[in-house]
């Protein structure tokens, strides 16, 4: 198991973004990828938010743990 490297304030931004942009109140965009991206990125943030692990945070340097 990897070690969590998110702090309680970004795990619970990240879910409140993922709830957002997954639930119903998400923005519809026209062209079709650009719903796929925001749908992929939703499942990222959800997936992060109960894991506490970010890959970008390790490859970047971010340390914000509490």
């Amino acid at each position: 198991m990897v070690q969590s490297n998110l702090g309680k304030t970004d795990r619970a931004l990240r879910f409140l973004l993922a709830f957002w942009w997954l639930g119903p109140w998400a923005l519809q965009y026209e062209t079709a990828w650009v719903n796929l991206v925001v749908v992929v990125v939703g499942w990222i943030a959800l997936v992060e938010s109960f894991v506490g692990y970010c890959w970008l945070h390790d490859v970047l340097g971010i340390k914000n743990k509490e």
